[in-house]
């Protein structure tokens, strides 16, 4: 009896030492969860599926040497995460949906450096102005222009001061739309240019209702504010809870973001990861993903999938206009970004000090 359950035992430990696992790391709430059993129940791989909600815990946790199958990088992360070796080159042999990505978008990442070679495309969005029409109309006393101007143009924001304005905290994305807004790219300015930018909207401070990621958006929903520099995806869930508001992206173009899927350099278990990023690359999945974050799916437009999923969902599919008029967000230097930091501080510290007008 000893002997028997020794083998028992000696089998059961072998049984969890094969257990395929591989182990994940992507943003918060930014997959279907139902697409984990999914590909658990297809594959009998354990997915191992941590989050985090900001960039830099992402870099902290690949420079700890910590080793994780999968991450979820966002494109402006991959020039620095490929400079310090910290990826693999992805074989997109090895992924038989590779061909049913959007070429516009593949073509996209490839204008940074080397980040097609080690990334494929997950999610997608874009930044743009969420507005409440009717409220923002009965402000204005005009219909209301398709531009960043209702922010970064005194005389649009201080008449819509009166119905609640609202932005991203998001400094350099922020950085970035405003002074495309006036004609220039971020990426080619200086650390002067950038601190006049953020001095020509210090007038918005004092009307500024909200200034954070999320609060805006229930906001918008509640018809607290009219107006927000925000996401596309976060757009979408105050649309879906208050039909006045639209999601604009505007006439002089806006920066898009594509976060992105990504082998590390020391992942234990690369084959497993193929075979994830290919099952979320299969249509139905990654329109399953958009379905739930509400951020726009990597698939090509042509396929049945992407045509039923546009007819359902416009706003969560660009036009071939509306791509035209985007850009990708752009890497910086440090210098470039301690200068978004220091006058993205200074802005808001205008607010604490500015008295509201009697």
């Amino acid at each position: 009896m000893k002997y028997l359950l020794c083998i028992v035992a000696l089998c059961a430990v072998s049984q969890a030492h094969a257990e395929d696992v591989i182990r994940v790391l992507n943003w918060n709430d930014y997959i279907e969860p139902t697409l984990l059993e999914k590909f658990e129940q297809q594959s009998g791989v354990r997915v191992d599926y941590q989050t985090f909600e900001e960039g830099q815990e992402l870099m902290e946790a690949m420079g700890s040497g910590d080793a994780y199958d999968i991450v979820v990088p966002s494109h402006y992360m991959l020039k620095q995460l490929i400079a310090d070796q910290a990826l693999m080159p992805i074989d997109s042999s090895q992924l038989k949906n590779y061909d049913n990505l959007d070429l516009w978008l593949v073509s996209v990442l490839a204008s940074i450096p080397r980040a097609s070679e080690h990334a494929i495309p997950y999610l997608w969005g874009s930044n743009g102005l969420a507005v409440n029409v009717p409220m923002a109309e009965a402000a204005l006393g005009e219909s209301v222009p398709h531009s960043w101007g209702l922010l970064f143009s005194e005389s649009y924001a201080s008449r819509l001061a009166s119905c609640g304005l609202g932005m991203l905290a998001a400094p350099e994305e922020v950085a970035s739309v405003l002074l495309n807004f006036h004609g220039r790219r971020l990426s080619g300015s200086t650390g002067r240019r950038i601190a006049h930018a953020f001095e020509s909207i210090d007038y918005l401070r004092k009307d500024m209702s909200e200034i954070n990621n999320w609060e805006h958006v229930e906001a918008l929903a509640k018809n607290e504010i009219c107006v927000a520099l925000t996401w596309g995806g976060n757009a979408l869930f105050a649309m879906e809870e208050n039909p006045d508001v639209q999601f604009w992206i505007p006439e002089a173009g806006s920066s898009i973001f594509i976060d992105t899927l990504a082998i590390p350099s020391n992942a234990s278990r690369p084959d497993l990861a193929y075979q994830f990023i290919d099952f979320l690359m299969e249509p139905e999945n990654a329109i399953l993903n958009a379905s739930a974050s509400n951020f726009y799916p990597p698939i090509s437009g042509d396929s049945p999938e992407m045509q039923a999923f546009e007819a359902a969902n416009p706003y969560q599919v660009m036009t071939v206009e509306q791509r035209r008029r985007s850009y990708l967000l752009e890497s910086l230097t440090e210098e470039q970004q301690s200068a978004v930091e220091q006058a993205w501080q200074r802005f808001l510290e205008v607010s604490e000090t500015a008295e509201p007008e009697a």
